[in-house]
């Protein structure tokens, strides 16, 4: 590396360089000035040194050493002169575009030249071996050669200075400036590639700007004129992208524009808003989206409207009707039936990003998916007076279209409509932003929307029709045509129809149960025959039943008392537990308070000892900073005493002297001594130059004289050496002929031996083929025989698996079959044991009915015969006073109701309700313990006993079931009824 004392020195250097042709040295020397560390103070012969340096970067091509150079510059300017980095870009981009446009002069005046070289020959000999090896034309092969070289590197050029200014917001307008001008070369030369590229560096530039935040010299977009600058290069963006029909990229570039503006929470002013829906109109119909196209056309007019005063009636009139033209050319049904939920959530989400592209929204809190329809946006139209502004052609078409039901002649009517829109249109004079109206370009998507419509208002009227008929009704398309939309219509759902060929009809409507129609219909009868059963049987309001409703009032109070207890309590439970949780709450704050309050206590205790450490570092520091001074000072003495003129003493002894003074003084010493020492040298190799001089002219003359002599002296000795290899070339010639000689006489022998050791070979070769055949024969066999071995294995094994798997099939179903009979001999042992069970009741019920009828008779025979004695008439049997005694203490405690517990004379202290089995009930009917009924009935005690109760009571309480003893079901029959007479009541 060459070492400069000043800038100056290797300004002046690498002009000397340049004058004798050596620019890679003069590069060099440059470069190696500007990335040293001794010149980073910024000084104007440093700008000159960077403007001669980029002038030898664009002339040599050299892209990687301009950016290195423009990246250290702009370290050493940046703070404090950067509008000399700005010149320094300037020219830099300057020099690189002339040199672009004068390659591409001298390509363009080079293959006119060419053209007319020769008038007489088409091409020349050279030009047909050229285009035969290259198959390149004279114009590609001169642009490869003079034009790509300086393309690529002005392309590399707006690329290191988009690199070097990204985040620097002291240069937004280069920044600005030189995306525009990239953005010129790209649409200029048509470089596609190069766009996309471009446009991916800005995009990536503006993510990182947001992502890193933290940047000293980073750019503010919250700023109105950054903001402006970003959003012009975006709109610039937008606009090149669409001139070049790149789509894709320019609707990215529309998702930048709105990302930016979502980034700073701003809406740009209505005329870039009106640039912006002007692009996306474009990219929507390129893309065959007419109902964001529509979208995009209706925001338009309202911006026009609103903000644009000029704006004259007649363009007013266009855009109206494109709005409306647009509307209606979008496809009246929708596409989301028979698709997958993975395909309608994307649909959401497609439909949700459009909508906040359209409509602008910067919060993203759209969640409709249903927000951009079709439905809606012709009643938008008809809200915000869209149709009102269009020509009276459109009004009239719109009617045909989606109001009116013409299935006959609705392509007659609508034919003379599309003729007269097709003629419509024209470049907008008070709109110039806006692009070019042309009405005709929605023709085929409303004569495809008026074939629909006949077909559905078809559909309605016809159920079968011809396709000569069909074909007549529709004169915009043929058959085949029509036929495909209508199968796209039928896809989706639109109408339903088929087309039958052979019998050359479309058949219209669906049978089916899912058919729209078909529901429609049953759901309109349902209705009908629900308000005329309603009008023939009038549904009666029952009266309450008071009476039904009174005995569960009692109840119901009970159950409210109850539950108003449980409220109170529960009302109570919370109160006291919302006081412990007040408790809770202020305990937790006393401690809280007093935990805070230590911790604001020892904050206090390590503030007051950091500061006490604070002081302790502070004096260690000025004592350093003193110690330094005095040895800086001490320095700068010594680098006086070595120098005739002492430094002054006042400068030392100053008060404000610093360290940092002091040694650029005694640096300044150094420096001047250094200068003194090279002028010292400069003076000494100018004498040795001459030195050297003088001593070359004086040998001169003796080395021409040596070299006369050395050339004749090699002379002889190439020709002394030139006969000796003639010499040696005979000799070897002479030997080589006696060798072949002599082995020519051995050639024979040779072929002996060499046919003798081939036949031994063969023969070995054909004994061991043979003998190799054998064995592979052998193993053949062995190999066949071993698999009809395993396979007579495997046959047997599958044999017996198989017979294994049928005795358990059989096995198994010998147990079902043993397990169904089980079955069935169990039914018919229940059904048997329920016959018997129901004869049993059939009996009992019998004999209680009997039993019923004999009270019945005695109760009337009591009635008559109430006078007769009662005790001393009838003597009763010595077996009966026991029972009498037992049945009058049973009767006497009437509320335990155990009437039924006198049964027998055995079973007199039974338990009330208590089941009594039939062999006990027989046992006392044939002991005859019992009286006679009529004894027992008309004894006295039933007359003494003032616990008795009337017969009603008696028969009633007879008749009620028992369930005690085990919970089986039993009834009284007549064994277990006490006699009336003092056994019982």
């Amino acid at each position: 590396m060459s070492a400069f004392a000043k800038p100056e020195n290797a300004l002046k250097r690498a002009e000397q360089l340049i004058n004798v042709g050596q620019k890679q040295d003069a590069l060099q020397a440059l470069h190696d000035i500007i990335t040293s560390r001794r010149h980073r103070a910024w000084q104007k012969t440093l700008e000159r040194i960077m403007f001669k340096y980029v002038e030898l970067c664009v002339d040599m091509q050299r892209g990687r050493f301009a950016k290195d150079g423009l990246i250290q510059y702009r370290i050493v300017c940046q703070q404090v002169n950067v509008t000399s980095l700005e010149e320094v870009i300037k020219h830099f981009m300057h020099l690189s575009t002339e040199k672009a446009e004068q390659a591409c002069n001298q390509a363009q005046a080079l293959e006119e030249a060419l053209d007319v070289d020769d008038l007489e020959a088409d091409k020349r000999p050279e030009d047909l071996m050229l285009s035969y090896v290259s198959g390149e034309k004279g114009k590609d092969r001169s642009d490869r050669e003079l034009v790509t070289p300086w393309f690529k590197f002005l392309w590399e050029t707006y690329r290191t200075v988009l690199e070097i200014l990204r985040n620097n917001s002291k240069l937004e307008a280069l920044y600005a400036m030189t995306a525009h001008r990239a953005f010129q070369f790209c649409k200029q030369y048509k470089r596609t590639t190069e766009f996309r590229r471009l446009c991916e560096i800005i995009r990536n530039h503006l993510s990182n700007l947001n992502k890193y935040r933290d940047q000293r010299d980073r750019p503010d977009l919250s700023a109105p004129e950054s903001l402006q600058l970003y959003l012009d290069t975006r709109f610039e963006q937008l606009k090149i992208a669409t001139e070049l029909e790149l789509w894709q990229e320019a609707f990215r570039s529309v998702e930048d524009i709105h990302g930016l503006m979502c980034m700073v929470k701003k809406t740009p002013k209505p005329s870039l808003m009106v640039v912006y829906y002007a692009k996306l109109t474009e990219i929507f119909r390129t893309s065959d989206s007419q109902l964001y196209h529509a979208y995009a056309w209706l925001k338009l007019f309202t911006l026009q409207k609103s903000f644009n005063k000029n704006l004259s009636q007649k363009d007013l009139q266009f855009i109206a009707s494109s709005v409306v033209l647009a509307a209606l050319s979008v496809p009246p049904y929708k596409h989301k039936r028979s698709a997958s939920h993975l395909q309608l959530e994307n649909e959401k989400e497609r439909n949700l990003r459009m909508a906040n592209l359209i409509r602008f929204n910067l919060d993203h809190k759209l969640d409709n998916g249903e927000v951009l329809s079709r439905s809606n946006l012709l009643s938008e139209l008809v809200l915000k007076g869209v149709l009102s502004c269009a020509t009276q052609e459109v009004k009239d078409l719109y009617h045909l279209l989606e109001h009116d039901f013409l299935p006959m002649d609705l392509a007659s009517k609508i034919q003379p409509f599309l003729t007269k829109i097709s003629y419509l249109g024209g470049k907008l004079s008070s709109a110039p932003s806006l692009p070019e109206v042309q009405l005709s370009k929605y023709v085929p998507a409303l004569e495809k929307l008026a074939t629909l419509r006949l077909l559905q208002q078809v559909s309605q009227v016809y159920q079968t029709l011809k396709i000569e008929s069909l074909s007549q009704m529709i004169p915009f398309f043929e058959f085949p045509v029509v036929e495909r939309i209508s199968a796209d219509a039928v896809k989706y759902n639109f109408i339903a129809m088929k087309v039958d060929h052979m019998k050359g009809v479309v058949l219209f409507g669906n049978s089916g149960l899912d058919s729209e129609g078909f529901q429609d219909h049953l759901v309109i009868l349902a209705e009908s025959l629900n308000k005329a059963r309603a009008k023939i049987h009038t549904p009666a309001k029952k009266a309450p039943k008071l009476g039904e409703m009174l005995p569960s009032l009692a109840d119901l109070v009970e159950k409210e008392h109850k539950r108003l207890l449980a409220r109170k309590s529960i009302i109570e439970n919370r109160k006291e537990a919302q006081e412990l949780l007040l408790l809770e709450v202020e305990r937790n704050a006393e401690m809280r308070r007093k935990k805070q309050q230590q911790i604001a206590e020892e904050e206090e205790k390590r503030r007051l000892a950091s500061e006490i450490e604070k002081r302790k570092n502070q004096m260690i520091l000025d004592e350093i900073h003193d110690k330094e001074i005095a040895q800086a000072k001490a320095l700068l003495e010594d680098v006086g005493k070595h120098r005739k003129k002492k430094l002054r003493k006042s400068v030392l002894d100053g008060e404000n002297v610093t360290k940092q003074a002091i040694m650029e003084m005694a640096l300044n010493e150094q420096l001047r001594e250094r200068q003194e020492m090279e002028k010292k040298l400069q003076k000494l190799a100018k004498t040795m130059d001459y030195l050297e001089r003088a001593k070359r002219e004086e040998a001169a003359p003796l080395i021409e004289a040596a070299f006369e002599h050395r050339l004749v002296e090699e002379k002889l000795l190439h020709e002394r050496e030139q006969q000796l290899e003639v010499e040696l070339s005979r000799q070897r010639h002479d030997g080589d002929l006696r060798e072949k000689n002599r082995l020519t006489r051995m050639l024979d022998n040779k072929i002996i031996f060499q046919e003798r050791v081939t036949s031994l070979r063969q023969v070995e070769y054909d004994r061991r083929r043979v003998e190799r055949e054998d064995q592979i024969q052998q193993m053949l066999h062995t190999r066949k025989r071993e698999r009809e071995a395993m396979r007579k294995t495997m046959f047997f094994v599958q044999n017996e698996e198989e017979k294994q798997r049928k005795m358990e099939e059989e096995e198994e179903a010998r147990k079902r079959e043993e397990a169904e009979r089980q079955r069935k001999i169990d039914e018919e042992r229940r059904a048997k044991l329920d016959e018997i069970a129901e004869k049993q009741r059939q009996r009992e019920r019998e004999l209680e009915e009997k039993e019923r009828k004999r009270r019945e008779s005695l109760l009337g025979r009591s009635i008559n015969g109430f006078s007769e004695p009662t005790v001393g008439s009838h003597p009763l049997e010595p077996g009966a006073v026991a029972p009498a005694t037992a049945a009058t203490t049973a009767s006497a405690a009437a509320t335990t109701k155990s009437d039924a517990a006198a049964t027998t004379a055995s079973d007199a202290a039974a338990t009330a309700g208590k089941y009594v089995p039939k062999f006990r009930r027989e046992r006392t009917e044939d002991s005859g313990q019992a009286p006679p009924p009529e004894l027992d009935r008309w004894g006295s005690s039933r007359h003494d006993d003032p616990t008795s109760q009337p017969s009603d009571r008696w028969r009633t309480e007879d008749r009620r079931p028992s369930f005690g003893g085990g919970g089986s079901r039993s009834t009284w029959s007549s064994s277990r009824i006490p006699p009336r007479g003092g056994s019982g009541r």
